[in-house]
């Protein structure tokens, strides 16, 4: 049966791979970024306004690598089985509306770089901050999508502790997250991590079974001479 005909396949190979997919882009859309390349030491008030085509590029690439998180989020929650499952729940959800307002954020770079072309540079990239800083903005978009950030991490913590992810795996995705954008040594160790961490659960998607990804848990269950153990009164 092929794959896209197979609910339980198509959607545990679709996981895995985004999984693996997004931090690639994501490091993608960091090297394209003409001002994150400058360097924190360097004023890039006007490098949006200077180079269109990239910020275009950057934004576009950043924003499909948030997207992609998406299916891997529903696939690593599909995944709480038995274990700290209100936690997995309530984590995957944060996550989620987490990713999906870090994806709407990446519009922001396109007006950063009109404004920019369009006006005095400085005068143009004030208006970008004063329109980010807007409560609205910062309420309803900022704030959500680094709580999403800590969604995801606890998400992994509870795929950790249900041993459905090598532990370490949340913690490489967070701080390959922070450390990408900044170029150059952050941007290859903290994509490095990002994608040992993301991948490492998007792999072990892939090489399950649709017997184990339609019941996550079975195995340790069947690992455990315990568990099915009649209990003594």
């Amino acid at each position: 049966m092929s794959p896209l005909s197979d609910p339980i396949r198509f959607r545990r190979l679709a996981a895995g791979t985004c999984l693996i997919a997004a931090p690639v882009m994501y490091v993608a859309g960091v090297l394209a970024d003409p001002a994150l390349r400058l360097g924190s030491d360097v004023d890039t008030v006007g490098v949006y306004g200077r180079h269109l085509e990239q910020v275009s590029l950057s934004a576009a690439i950043l924003h499909w690598s948030w997207v992609l998180l998406v299916p891997g989020v529903i696939g690593m929650i599909h995944l709480v089985r038995r274990r700290a499952v209100l936690l997995g729940h309530i984590a995957g959800a944060l996550a989620l509306l987490g990713v999906v307002n870090f994806s709407a954020l990446m519009l922001g770079d396109f007006f950063y770089a009109r404004l920019e072309r369009e006006l005095p540079p400085a005068t143009g990239a004030a208006l970008g901050d004063q329109a980010l800083a807007d409560p609205g903005a910062v309420f309803g978009f900022q704030i959500p999508g680094f709580a999403g950030l800590a969604g995801l991490f606890l998400l992994g913590l509870a795929l950790a502790y249900g041993r459905q992810a090598p532990w370490w795996a949340p913690f490489a995705m967070l701080a390959g997250m922070f450390t990408a954008p900044i170029f150059w040594v952050g941007t290859v160790a903290g994509g490095l991590l990002y994608l040992a961490g993301s991948g490492a659960i998007g792999v072990r998607m892939i090489r399950m079974t649709d017997t184990e990804w339609a019941n996550p848990g079975t195995r340790d269950a069947d690992a455990d001479p315990e568990h099915d153990a009649p209990r003594r009164r």
